[in-house]
């Protein structure tokens, strides 16, 4: 019988395109090249000082030393039930929470713990690069339903149900959404949970960019949209780009009782509990001021404006205005099949090569998210680097 040296389930996964990118231009700036990457989403900021403040004094506590709730430590959870309740408009008890290795891990758990082999999944494209991994890990099938730039990248309730068959279990739903910044109107959102409602879908609801939203913009909850999904919901968020704490790695799911019972059984055996450190960190996070907050999203906001007003200034760009996250997601369909420096490019693959090498600037192609035709690029850099990198594609294609 023949056998594989790595197991077909795990070889069949794609590298994640966003690190790939990101990794190659982090290569080429350590080679010399002034490459400005906007690849990553990750912000640029420092993490708030009271943040770090409360680590530095979690690291000489000896009770941080030891194991502690493979679910999380049970003030972080309380701390993630209130902020629940206010951003999300769920009363989730502290042990509906599970604090995970970032809002992947949350990712990825909550897949594991609702699909079963052959469930399909519908997943609204264009999609953060993760999320068919995960399904696929959780034997899953992804099924895209595809919003392009005509739509602000939000489907509707009809593309879905075109979608639905008998074996739909999940739907996706995130809001705002990485990679375009896109979010569902409250309107939008009551629709879409009612249609999941009536059919008997779950929801897993990625929340992570909920509180970076722009122009008097709220990203409303699904379940504070439509109470009654709390049964049927999974609801995954995290600190890391709120609070500039990518490197921190502390995530979350907050869901029904018996989903996450079963989430916290996984994690028991997965990766027992989080850093203590970490989770002490992100309990200063959600108590604390939140000035800080509000100033990160106020440079947001401005580089947004910065970006979208360059990339729209290039004839064959079509950049909606985004209204939360941090990411734009151009329509670069106008600059595919015409030369640009002796090259055609016909897909966005080939497109953010040439990007990469003539103007060295990293963006990452659609293909990672959907269809091509697309890029995305972080606007969570300095303001300095991002106007450079958007007067080097100005020139490029002038």
């Amino acid at each position: 019988m023949a056998t594989h040296r790595i197991s077909q389930r795990i070889a069949s996964i794609a590298e994640s395109a966003t690190l790939k990118v990101d990794s190659k231009a982090k290569a080429l700036q350590a080679a010399g090249r002034p490459v400005i990457s906007f690849a990553a989403g990750e912000p640029d900021f420092v993490t708030p000082d009271y943040i770090v403040h409360a680590a530095s004094a979690a690291v000489l506590d000896p009770k941080n030393y030891r194991y502690t709730p493979a679910a999380g430590l049970p003030e972080l959870r309380e701390a993630i039930a209130a902020k629940t309740l206010r951003d999300s408009g769920w009363s989730a008890a502290a042990s509906q929470v599970v604090v995970t290795n970032g809002g992947k891990q949350a990712v990825y758990q909550a897949f594991a713990t609702i699909v079963d082999p052959g469930d399909e999944v519908i997943l609204p494209s264009p999609y953060w690069t993760t999320y068919p991994e995960a399904i696929r890990l959780a034997g899953g099938v992804p099924v895209e339903v595809f919003a392009g730039a005509d739509q602000g990248y939000l489907v509707t309730v009809e593309q879905l149900e075109a979608a639905r068959t008998e074996r739909t279990k999940v739907l996706l739903f995130v809001s705002p959404s990485n990679p375009t910044g896109a979010i569902y109107s409250r309107e939008q959102t009551t629709a879409i949970g009612e249609w999941a409602l009536e059919h008997g879908i779950w929801i897993i609801a990625d929340e992570i960019y909920q509180n970076l939203t722009y122009d008097g913009v709220t990203a409303v909850s699904i379940v504070e949209a439509v109470p009654a999904l709390t049964d049927t919901t999974i609801l995954v968020n995290g600190v890391a780009k709120t609070y500039a704490m990518t490197g921190w790695r502390i995530g979350w799911m907050v869901g029904p009782a018996d989903a996450i019972k079963a989430a916290a059984n996984l994690q028991s055996h997965l990766s027992s509990n989080v850093s203590n450190i970490s989770q002490r960190a992100a309990l200063a996070a959600l108590t604390g001021p939140q000035d800080a907050v509000e100033q990160m999203r106020l440079a947001f906001d401005r580089r947004r404006r910065l970006i979208v007003d360059g990339l729209n200034a290039i004839d064959g760009v079509n950049c909606p205005l985004p209204e939360g996250a941090f990411y734009v997601y151009p329509d670069v369909t106008g600059l595919l099949g015409r030369e640009w420096g002796g090259v055609t490019p016909t897909t966005s693959l080939e497109l953010a090569d040439l990007i990469l090498e003539q103007a060295e600037v990293a963006v990452v192609p659609g293909e990672a998210f959907g269809p091509s035709g697309y890029v995305r690029m972080s606007y969570a850099l300095g303001d300095e680097a991002l106007l450079e990198g958007v007067r080097r594609l100005q020139r490029l294609f002038a």
